[in-house]
C-alpha cells in the first residue's frame, strides 16, 4: 500500500536532510478579469534555517502521521470536488495540471530557494500561504508535506512611523518554569502546527485534510468562480426563478460552491423542462418533502429551497441495486450498465 511504501522511504532519508520552507502567495500583476483564480497568483519559496529540535520534531511529526493513517486503515481515493464524509486519504495527480501552484512543487522545491532573513520583510509584500518539510536524500527521492497557514499562526512586530521602533501587535508570552514567570516574547513568531495536511510524493498529492489542501492549492476560490458561472447557465435555462437567493449564498456561504460545481460533472440542469420538473416534484413528495413550484418553473424564496432545488439537480436520490434500499449524497461516480449479451 501507498502509505506503507511512503514510511519507508521516509524512514531511508536522514533526518539531518529534513528541511523546512515557507510558501508566500502575491496577486499576478495585470491579470485579466476572466483569468481562473488557479493561475491567477504568483506562489514563492522560501527556505528557513531551522536548529536541531525542530528538525527532529517535523521529521517525527511526519513518522507518526503516516503511521496513524496505516494504523487506520485508512482507504485511498481519487480526488473529487463532492465526496461522502467517510474519512480517506485522497490522491490528486498534478501531472500536466495548469495552476500557479504547480511551479512551487515541479520547480521550486526541486531548485534551492532562497533563505528567509526577515519575515517582515516578506509579509510586507506578500501574504504568508503555508509551510512545507522536505525530506530530500541524495537519489533526489524526495518527500514533502504541507500545512496551510493561518493568519493568527504568525506574529510580526509593527514599525511605529514616528520612532521607527519596532512595536508588538499584542504581547507574546510563554511562563517559563525556572523563573516561575510569564515572560515576553521577542521578534517573529510562527506557530507550527502537529498537523499535516496534505503530502506530495512523484508528482501525487495524498491529502489528508481536503479543505486545507484546497485552500493551499487554490482550488477553494476556484470553486467559488465556478459556482458564479454555473449560477449564470442555471438563469440561462429559464425554468428557474429567485436565482438571486443564491446569488447571495455564493458570497456567503463557501459550501454551496461545491454543490454547484458538482452539476457540471452531471449536467442534467441543461435539459431541464417541465417534464423534468413535474418528476423532481413526484421524487420530493416520495420522500416527504415540497418542492417549491410557481408557474411552471422551480421557484427560490428560502434556504429550503435551494436545497432541495439542488439535490434534484444534482441527482441526490440514489437507490442501491442489491438491496433496493434509497440513499441521498451529493458523490458518486457515474457507471456505465454492461448489458449481457444473450
Amino acid at each position: 500500500m501507498i502509505l506503507e511504501e511512503l514510511l519507508e522511504k521516509l524512514e531511508d532519508i536522514e533526518v539531518s536532510d529534513t528541511y523546512l520552507y515557507f510558501v508566500t502567495r502575491v496577486l499576478k500583476q495585470n491579470q485579466k478579469k476572466n483569468s481562473k483564480v488557479l493561475d491567477k497568483y504568483l506562489f514563492k519559496v522560501y527556505q528557513v534555517d531551522i536548529n536541531d529540535e525542530i528538525r527532529n520534531h517535523l521529521y517525527s511529526l511526519t513518522q507518526e502521521q503516516l503511521s496513524y493513517l496505516i494504523n487506520k486503515k485508512t482507504e485511498v481515493h481519487e480526488y473529487d470536488v463532492i465526496t461522502d464524509d467517510t474519512q480517506h486519504l485522497f490522491t490528486y495527480s498534478m501531472t500536466n495540471k495548469i495552476m500557479s501552484f504547480a511551479d512551487v512543487v515541479n520547480n521550486q522545491l526541486k531548485a534551492i530557494p532562497p533563505k528567509i532573513t526577515s519575515l517582515e520583510e516578506i509579509i510586507e509584500k506578500e501574504e504568508l500561504w503555508a509551510y512545507c518539510v522536505g525530506f530530500q536524500n541524495q537519489d533526489k527521492d524526495n518527500i514533502f508535506t504541507f500545512r496551510k497557514i493561518l493568519a493568527g499562526k504568525v506574529a510580526i512586530d509593527e514599525k511605529d512611523s514616528t520612532s521607527r521602533k519596532w512595536i508588538p501587535k499584542a504581547l507574546r508570552t510563554v511562563f517559563n518554569t525556572k523563573s516561575q514567570k510569564l515572560e515576553l516574547i521577542q521578534g517573529e513568531t510562527v506557530n507550527l502546527d502537529k498537523q499535516v495536511d496534505c503530502l506530495y510524493y512523484n508528482d501525487i498529492f495524498y491529502i489528508a485534510k481536503k479543505t486545507q489542501f484546497e485552500q493551499i492549492v487554490g482550488l477553494e476560490e476556484e470553486y467559488k468562480e465556478q459556482a458564479k458561472d454555473v449560477l449564470a447557465q442555471l438563469k440561462e435555462t429559464n425554468m428557474i426563478t429567485g436565482l438571486e437567493i443564491i446569488s447571495q449564498q455564493i458570497e456567503s456561504n463557501p459550501s454551496i460552491h461545491k454543490k454547484l460545481v458538482r452539476l457540471t460533472k452531471i449536467g442534467n440542469y441543461k435539459s431541464i423542462d417541465t417534464k423534468a420538473i413535474n418528476k423532481m416534484q413526484r421524487i420530493c413528495k416520495k420522500y416527504g418533502n415540497q418542492l417549491n413550484i410557481k408557474d411552471g418553473k422551480l421557484h427560490i424564496e428560502s434556504e429550503n429551497d435551494i436545497d432541495l432545488t439542488l439535490k434534484m439537480l444534482a441527482d441526490y436520490y440514489k437507490k442501491g441495486e442489491v438491496s433496493g434500499k434509497a440513499y441521498g449524497t451529493y458523490a458518486g461516480k457515474e457507471i456505465k450498465e454492461i448489458k449481457s449479451i444473450e
